[in-house]
């Protein structure tokens, strides 16, 4: 048994936590901050090399107070030209007209240059500044704010070695990994007044993001047009997509306003936290289970990427989100019954594996919206008795079995999907640039 330990902390710790914009172009941006702030003098010149996850999570999405630009490469300029890290994933927000206009002017002109490590399985951010015939990098891994090592004129000044698994800020992932199911639920609920505290915070947080994204024209006000015309009824489904939806909408178009992320993911933290909310609110669950609930979907989405990885080949909002949203709905209606859970966890597993993850984008609340329709289907339906049968395509005879057959289905039979995505993305780039 490993009840031991307190995973509920660790997860809430280290992958739940308020970011500003798409983690991964906000994580460039604080690697090149944190460099700068070094560097101590003017950036003229950096160089940023990313790992293939984060390379398509900057490909398409607009970053906060860029004046509507979009990509790895204007975040991580801006944070050059702020230079300060105390924010962490935070420090857009503190982006002026001055910063930007400087960072557009580096890139405008060509002082940088961006590659992406296609040996680089997890997430991997090195960012190098150069300014007054000096330089500093600062190299992020294993989650898109830790520090693994900064090296100024060659001098490293921090350092944490690769293989240094004690010192890993993810090394709690191990013994999460072998958990079982049952051990999970017996664990992932131990919430205390903090916790609850913080849990609240979360949710406050990503409905104010939901209420900014209700004036825009994304998948949220399709809905809403699509329920106008007749074709969609006004249900508990119905308003839960619409509200996580907006939220994503939102967050995806550059909104500078935070959201509680879950995994390290803004649009994952927002089905975590929002479809269980939503959900127990309307179904008449007391509050303390409904925290309780978003608790569990926060350890559960951290144990899917266990198996999964961090920036997976298939998409976390639709398949690692919806199985922890999933779980938390039978939670607040069944209690911690493992049958239930198990037949929760195989009706997303066996409707969704597959759906690939092709860069953080406005688009990506297409997404959402079918991850949360098959949270809420495959819950309710468990709920009602039904799981679809072990003997299934890849679904194993216990929910960790399934997880685990999806993850050889993505890091083995998936392999290729990533590095075929960056060609595209590199030719559609060079279209662009032609004049």
């Amino acid at each position: 048994m490993i009840l031991t330990m307190n995973i509920l902390k660790e997860v809430l710790n280290n992958e739940v936590y308020p970011a500003v914009g798409c983690t991964e172009p906000v994580a460039c941006a604080y690697a090149a901050a944190v460099a700068a702030e070094r560097l101590g003098v003017t950036v003229e010149h950096f160089d940023l090399k990313v790992d293939i996850g984060t390379y398509k999570n900057g490909a398409a999405v607009v970053v906060p107070c860029s004046d509507g630009a979009k990509g790895n490469v204007i975040a991580a300029a801006m944070g050059a030209m702020l230079a300060r890290s105390d924010a962490r994933l935070g420090l857009l927000k503190d982006a002026g007209p001055d910063h930007v206009a400087r960072a557009r002017q580096l890139v405008d002109r060509g002082a940088y240059s961006y590659a992406h490590l296609p040996d680089a399985t997890d997430i991997r951010i090195e960012a190098t500044v150069h300014g007054g015939g000096r330089w500093a990098s600062c190299v992020l891994r294993e989650g898109h704010a830790n520090i693994e090592s900064i090296v100024v004129d060659g001098k490293a000044v921090q350092r944490r070695e690769p293989d240094d698994a004690a010192a890993s800020p993810t090394a709690y992932r191990k013994r999460l990994q072998a958990m079982s199911l049952s051990e999970i639920l017996a664990a992932a609920v131990r919430v205390d007044d903090e916790d609850r505290r913080f849990l609240r915070e979360g949710v406050s947080m990503n409905l104010a993001m939901a209420e900014r994204g209700h004036s825009m024209q994304g998948a949220a006000g399709q809905l809403r047009r699509m329920r106008e015309i007749g074709v969609l009824a006004e249900d508990l489904f119905y308003r839960v997509k619409v509200q996580v939806a907006a939220a994503v909408d939102a967050r995806m178009s550059g909104i500078p306003a935070p959201v509680m992320t879950s995994g390290g993911s803004g649009n994952q933290g927002v089905v975590a936290i929002l479809v269980p909310y939503l959900v127990g609110q309307d179904r008449g669950i007391a509050e303390p289970r409904i925290l309780e609930s978003i608790a569990l979907a926060h350890v559960l989405n951290a144990y899917v990427k266990c198996f999964l990885g961090e920036l997976s080949v298939v998409c976390g909002c639709a398949v690692a989100a919806a199985v922890a949203a999933a779980t938390a709905i039978v939670y607040q209606h069944e209690g911690a019954r493992l049958d239930l859970i198990t037949s929760a966890v195989n009706n997303v597993v066996g409707d969704l594996s597959g759906l690939i993850c092709d860069g953080a984008k406005p688009g990506c609340s297409m997404k959402t919206v079918s991850g949360v329709d098959a949270a809420m289907r495959a819950a309710f339906m468990a709920i009602e008795g039904f799981g679809i049968a072990a003997d299934d395509g890849l679904l194993g005879h216990s929910a960790e079995e399934s997880i685990r057959n999806l993850s050889r289905i993505t890091l083995e039979g998936m392999f290729p999907v990533d590095p075929t995505l960056a060609a595209i993305l590199q030719e559609k780039a060079a279209r662009n640039e032609r004049p």
